[in-house]
């Protein structure tokens, strides 16, 4: 884990960045520098999110098997999450907004039969548009602020096919309308904006739950399914 020092960076960072007008731009700078070697990303801890792990090998769940499925790794990082699922089955597209990251996972995974592409959440190709039977989402909206955030949620519902679903995991806090100081970047979802990210979804099962750090943290688990 890392320390506040090194997370202190990234807030900073996406401090300027909104600042500046720039509500994204700061992602691409953060792995730059980690690249260089003077900063790191507070993420990368080379492990797949174990609440994606949990979730895929439960007994039932639409991640247990991904064999001739699509899925959809929004803001992949280094691509611990998308190369899981790939040795789930999954046909794995992964992108992230950071040209950086990209090349990051590619080179970490140089036989990866993943995907990886240079996107944006807010702008993806038509192409995607129903095309997924998995879109995953872990984490990477909550360092967002303002409309970009708001436009953001509104976009994970868009590439999931008919009978696919979308999985967002996410720190929780039932808060409707939270104070959100760029100090304590990332912010936590509110039940509203987890509403806002299934869209015309349904719900398939959203969990709340305390999770095994010191000390605990509220979190959010939730499956939204389009009618095939």
């Amino acid at each position: 884990m890392h320390s506040d020092k090194e997370r202190a960076r990234a807030r900073q960072l996406s401090a300027e960045s909104v600042a500046a007008g720039d509500a994204t731009g700061w992602f691409e700078r953060l792995y730059a520098e980690a690249e260089a070697g003077v900063s790191v990303v507070p993420w990368a801890d080379g492990l797949p999110d174990p609440h994606l792990v949990e979730w895929a090998e439960r007994a039932g769940s639409a991640g247990s098997d991904g064999a001739g499925r699509r899925a959809l790794v929004v803001g992949c990082g280094l691509g611990y999450d998308a190369e899981f699922l790939a040795g789930r089955g999954f046909a794995v597209t992964a992108f992230d907004l950071a040209p950086t990251a990209i090349a990051g996972a590619e080179r970490l995974y140089p036989d990866s039969r993943v995907t990886y592409l240079a996107a944006d959440l807010l702008d993806l190709p038509p192409a995607w548009a129903g095309a997924f039977d998995l879109v995953m989402e872990a984490y990477t909206v909550q360092p967002l602020y303002g409309p970009v955030r708001t436009a953001a949620l509104a976009a994970l519902h868009g590439p999931v096919a008919p009978g696919g679903s979308l999985l967002v995991i996410a720190r929780a806090t039932e808060e409707d309308d939270p104070v959100r100081d760029p100090a304590l970047m990332p912010w936590p979802l509110t039940p509203a904006e987890l509403a806002l990210a299934g869209g015309p979804l349904r719900v398939h099962r959203i969990e709340k739950y305390l999770d095994d750090m010191e000390p605990p943290r509220l979190r959010w688990r939730a499956e939204f399914r389009r009618d095939a």
